[in-house]
This record gives C-alpha cells, sequence and structure tokens, in this order.
C-alpha cells in the first residue's frame, strides 16, 4: 500500500550536459503527469510520460527537468532580428494609433517568444539515454517515499479500525437489550391505560416479535465485520488499492446508516455517530493512497 504524496531527485550526465531531474507528487483521482522543462525536449514528453506512468499509477506527478552545462559549455544565445524589429514596428504602430509614444523596453523582448534563441550544442536523441536514466532515479526516491508513507497511513488506518470494531462490538452487545426495553416499555404503558394484559399474552408476544424482527440488525453487523476484513486484506496488498478502499468505505457508511435507522434506542444511535465519526477518518486518509 503506497501513499500517493513522495518525492524524489535524479542527475545523470551526458557528453555536454548534466541533466538533473525533480519528481514530486499529490493525491489526484487519476494518474496525470506535468512537465516543466526546455522547450526544445518537448519531442520527449510523450515518451517521458509513458515512462513515469509505468511506475506510477495514481497521482499528479510533476517532473521539473533541468540541464547544465559543465564549465559553461554550449554554443550560446542567437537574435531572431526580423522578430526584435517586427515587435518594434508594432510598437510604432500602436504609437500612431493612440497618438502617444510607446517604445519597448528590454523585457518587452525578453518577454515575446523567440526573439532570443538558445542554442544548445546537444542533439536531443542524444541525451534521452542520460535523461532516462536521471527520471529513473528520481522515480526511484520518489516511489521510496511514498511506500514509506504507505507504511505509515497502514499504522493509523489498523488503529481507527480497531477502534471502530470495538464499536461494531458494543452495537451487537447492546442490541438484545433493546427488545427487551421495548417489551418493558409497551407493558407500562400497557398498565398506564389500565389495560392489565399478562406479558405472556398472545397480541403483547406478537407485537415484541414484530418489534424485535423490523429491529434485528444481524446481517448489518455481519456485513461490516466482513468489510473490515476486506479492508485489512486491501491494507495488506502491494497493489493499487486507494479506489477499492474508497468504495468499501461507502458500503461500510451504508451497513451504519441502516443501524441508525434501526436502532430506536439512544445508545445505539450514540454508537453509531462514533462510528461514522472513525468512518470518516478513514476516508480522509484513503484519499492519499494509490
Amino acid at each position: 500500500m503506497h501513499s500517493m504524496t513522495g518525492f524524489g531527485r535524479g542527475t545523470h550526465a551526458a557528453t555536454h550536459v548534466v541533466i538533473r531531474v525533480e519528481a514530486s507528487s499529490v493525491n489526484r483521482k487519476q494518474g496525470e503527469v506535468h512537465f516543466f522543462m526546455p522547450r526544445d525536449l518537448a519531442e520527449l514528453e510523450a515518451r517521458l510520460r509513458k515512462h513515469v506512468l509505468g511506475r506510477v499509477t495514481r497521482g499528479r506527478v510533476n517532473i521539473n527537468v533541468t540541464l547544465e552545462h559543465p564549465g559553461g559549455a554550449g554554443s550560446g544565445v542567437r537574435v531572431n532580428v526580423a522578430k526584435a524589429r517586427a515587435l518594434k514596428a508594432a510598437f510604432l504602430d500602436m504609437s500612431r494609433e493612440l497618438d502617444q509614444e510607446i517604445t519597448p523596453g528590454a523585457s518587452d523582448y525578453l518577454r515575446a517568444p523567440d526573439v532570443f534563441l538558445f542554442e544548445e550544442d546537444y542533439k536531443v536523441e542524444e541525451v534521452w539515454g542520460a535523461m532516462k536514466s536521471a527520471l529513473d532515479e528520481a522515480l526511484d526516491g520518489l516511489v521510496q517515499m511514498r511506500a514509506e508513507e504507505g507504511t505509515d497511513l497502514k499504522a493509523e488506518l489498523e488503529r481507527i479500525l480497531a477502534h471502530l470494531g470495538a464499536l461494531t462490538n458494543e452495537i451487537e452487545e447492546h442490541a438484545p437489550a433493546v427488545i427487551a426495553n421495548h417489551r418493558e416499555n409497551l407493558l407500562r404503558r400497557l398498565r398506564d391505560a389500565e389495560l392489565d394484559l399478562d406479558a405472556g399474552d398472545e397480541r403483547v408476544l406478537k407485537e415484541v416479535a414484530l418489534f424485535a424482527d423490523r429491529c434485528d440488525i444481524t446481517e448489518e453487523i455481519t456485513r461490516l465485520r466482513s468489510h473490515f476484513r476486506k479492508f485489512h486484506a486491501y491494507m495488506n496488498s502491494s497493489g493499487v488499492v486507494g479506489r477499492s478502499m474508497d468504495f468499501l468505505c461507502q458500503e461500510i457508511n451504508r451497513e451504519f446508516n441502516t443501524i441508525g435507522s434501526k436502532a430506536n434506542d439512544a445508545t445505539l444511535a450514540q454508537a453509531v455517530v462514533n462510528s461514522k465519526t472513525e468512518l470518516e477518518k478513514i476516508r480522509e486518509q484513503v484519499q492519499n493512497i494509490e
């Protein structure tokens, strides 16, 4: 069981450049990969995305790629004079139209795309192998951190599930008292109404039996324990279990809602409220499980 939060860093050297990759991830319902890297490496994005999703199934993963030239190598910067002149001409046209002198500053040329061309002394395919190695190193760190956090999440979930199991036992142990209390309340109301019926009267027994049938929560308790066992199985799995756990939380919530609707008893109702509070803690943790 892995968390969806993690971070990793990798470095690898090619012939002319040193490639540094940082990978970070946060929780998302689906698998998303976002890249931040030099524009001239954009053609590698599809391959990089496929490689990342081969290691990470769920979560938003940010991949930051930087290239450094050892000893300041690199062929430098070239100015696209035609685009610079076109930008200046556009400002002159705007000045005439607005009857106001507007001149471009240095920042305008820097912000304009392709006015400054940064020429590199490497080819994209030549750095692919080094980039893949750096990416693998970063992903190794990312996955390791996600696994360690998953271990911490597992310990917390086990603690909450144990409490939830104890509350379920309390509900099961108190359930017979609900029927006994109803029987006593029924007989008391009959006496208050001066209807002196014996506790063994067939009509009294039938009313108590109908109430017991309506309040029976045996099936709900059985399903809850089955869901708890399944949840433990998911926690001990090495696969992707986040969505399955989220669905199981919905099923557990449904059983507690049914018990609450059948309760007709303050003690049971409070136990159900406490159980749903613990279940909400589980649902919050599950949102960060891969």
